[in-house]
């Protein structure tokens, strides 16, 4: 099977971009693992999926694999791609694009600057819908991992999140301690573990350890996840600019039971053809 991508990235957090409507294409997780592999593939951190809607209110249907070949709920960075690849693509000329997702729609709005603010929904606080395993809800959790105590706060932006605040995030040792979290007892799906660095009320540093990819330079439902507990600990304010190292995205919360809106770039690297 010879196969049509092209190749993005949100702030350096990159994806394959496959146009599932206008080639027929079969992913299996074989398939999806070496699109991914750095040495023997494309490289990415995770393969997108463009596919007709199955409802009537959607443009799209918006699918995401990691690395490892698993499917995945829910990514903003790749969801910023997402618009601008259909768009480039000639699949719609829409600014504002509605996609499903496995775990509900996103809207994605295009700017005339191109920078693209997504919709990120409601956060999930309930801890049996993260899922976490917690008696009930906090905003602030204990967690033991690798010897070391964590407060954390437990969010899912679409997919399961904990965010620990640290003093220094640049000297703190991601490469440790994220695969601990990860794949801790009381995430049973695994989890997305970010590490924040607060340094005023309208900015903040963030590394994230992404489930079944590794840390990667950006993370856009971390830092939607970030800025909730940042939030819930009152001390952000409600527009924030987070800095992830591969840049900085602006998230705007209102407050409980209020969307998480994100706004960032989306870039086109190359496109190519790959025989699997």
């Amino acid at each position: 099977m010879r196969l049509r991508f092209t190749k993005m990235h949100g702030l350096g957090n990159d994806f394959v971009m496959i146009d599932g409507i206008s080639q027929k294409i079969n992913l299996t997780p074989e398939r999806v693992r070496k699109l991914a592999d750095r040495n023997f593939g494309v490289g990415c951190d995770q393969v997108l999926l463009v596919e007709p809607p199955q409802t009537p209110n959607a443009d799209f249907r918006y699918r995401i694999y990691n690395q490892d070949g698993g499917e995945v709920e829910n990514c903003g960075n790749g969801a910023r791609c997402f618009a601008a690849f259909v768009r480039q693509r000639g699949l719609t000329v829409k600014n504002k694009i509605e996609v499903e997702t496995t775990n509900g729609n996103l809207v994605l709005h295009v700017h005339e600057d191109n920078r693209i603010t997504v919709d990120m929904g409601v956060p999930v606080l309930e801890p049996e819908k993260i899922p976490f395993k917690a008696a009930n809800y906090a905003s602030i959790y204990p967690l033991e991992a690798g010897g070391r105590s964590f407060e954390i706060s437990a969010v899912s932006m679409g997919n399961p999140h904990s965010v620990t605040l640290v003093d220094d995030v640049e000297s703190f040792p991601v490469e440790r301690f994220g695969p601990l979290i990860e794949k801790h007892k009381h995430f049973p799906k695994r989890v997305n573990a970010g590490f924040l660095q607060i340094l005023s009320r309208r900015e903040a540093k963030l590394r994230v350890f992404e489930r079944g990819v590794g840390e990667t330079l950006a993370c856009g439902t971390g830092a939607c996840a970030a800025m909730v507990a940042g939030r819930l600990r009152q001390l952000l304010d409600h527009t924030t600019d987070i800095h992830l190292p591969g840049g900085t995205l602006t998230l705007t919360w209102e407050g409980q039971g209020k969307p998480v809106m994100m706004t960032g770039p989306a870039v086109s690297v190359f496109q190519g053809q790959i025989k699997l």
